[in-house]
């Protein structure tokens, strides 16, 4: 039904990533700078539409638009393709999620220029990676922050409401919501355990209104919330906690840079490369949320999970299925990390000989 996406994502984004990729990251001597800045453009242009197609697909299941019921009423037709590719859902939380991207790309390119200085190789490149890393971070925090993930918020309230509820750990339904920094939410007696709240902060990031109404889980039907509430709660609140370091952490990294003390600061630039793989948890974190937020439907509103699952397909099959994919994922994983310390290791020498390169026919000029 909603099958043209992936399959837009393989042809067009898949084969045009996996291509360039290989050449921009092993072939730049052979290509020259050009050609480099090409391959790199051209990745760029492959991974960022595959997201796209990806986002679409998910969005449609969590805010399905352009379709219609069939006469059986037990089947649902795809009726306008733009309103799937185009769909409002889908644009905004494509600009968060690849803004998560972002903010993992700057922190590694920061933790990688402090790991440079840090280590005394090539301390040139590692202050230049370190300058556009804790920039290209500071800047993509905050976007994270505001305005993207206020507007995904704001489409969550609007059209999950219940998932919201689940996700703050807001179990009653009152006027003038505070919001939990932090607490365990105990279903079987709908509340948090030593919760500690902002009061009326809640209604007034929902709604604008310090006073305004924020329905909690007991506005709606037990069937409807979300399978696993404490699971979806603290998933959530990692994902926030972790911006809220991020945006501290490259705020005081940029205010170092500008007063020229980031350099000197090996305290500081110890928290920058070690912080590198919080960024990743932080997005997987916030698929979660998401994924984990719209159960128990499999598409919203209209098809429960539990209606799902395909009666020609047994649980060995699916189990063996599932052990494939891990272990090729983990085998695939295993290799990248491999030849990323590898290029990590040789990188800056070999962009010390491009730079004396350079020079020298710079010089021959």
């Amino acid at each position: 039904m909603i099958g043209q996406t992936p399959a837009m994502e393989g042809v067009f984004s898949f084969f045009l990533e996996s291509a360039f990729i290989g050449l921009f990251l092993f072939d730049e001597k052979r290509l020259g700078q050009k050609l480099h800045v090409f391959s790199a453009v051209m990745l760029f242009i492959g991974t960022w539409l595959s997201g796209y197609f990806i986002i679409a697909t998910d969005s449609w299941m969590q805010y399905p638009v352009g379709y219609e019921l069939a006469a059986d009423g037990s089947s649902v037709q795809l009726t306008s393709f733009s309103a799937l590719l185009f769909n409002k859902w889908a644009i905004v939380q494509y600009l968060h999620n690849m803004g998560g991207a972002f903010v993992v790309g700057a922190f590694s390119v920061a933790a990688l220029g402090a790991f440079y200085v840090l280590s005394k190789k090539q301390v040139e490149y590692g202050k230049m990676f370190l300058k556009t890393g804790v920039v290209a971070a500071c800047l993509g925090s905050v976007w994270m922050l505001f305005p993207s993930g206020d507007m995904h918020g704001r489409m969550v309230a609007k059209h999950q409401p219940v998932t919201l509820a689940a996700m703050e750990g807001h179990f009653k339904t009152e006027k003038g919501a505070p919001i939990a920094l932090i607490g365990q939410p105990d279903v079987e007696n709908q509340k948090l355990d030593n919760a500690i709240y902002i009061p009326n902060a809640l209604s007034f990031i929902t709604y604008q209104r310090w006073d305004a109404e924020v329905k909690g889980l007991d506005a709606f039907p037990k069937e409807n919330h979300p399978d696993n509430i404490p699971l979806l709660y603290y998933s959530f609140h990692i994902m926030v906690g972790l911006g809220t370091i991020f945006i501290a952490v490259m705020l005081l990294a940029v205010f170092a840079l500008w007063r020229g003390w980031l350099f000197e600061a090996r305290w500081l630039m110890w928290i920058i490369m070690l912080s590198f793989p919080l960024p990743f948890i932080a997005n997987i974190a916030g698929w979660m949320v998401a994924e984990i937020g719209r159960q128990p439907w499999l598409i919203y509103g209209l098809f429960r999970t539990e209606h799902g699952y395909s009666p020609l397909v047994s649980s060995g099959n699916v189990m063996f299925t599932l052990l494939g994919f891990m272990g090729m994922y983990t085998i695939l994983s295993l290799l990248y990390i491999f030849l990323m310390l590898r290029r990590i290791e040789k990188g800056a020498e070999e962009l010390g000989s491009i730079g004396e390169m350079d020079g020298g026919e710079q010089a021959a000029y």
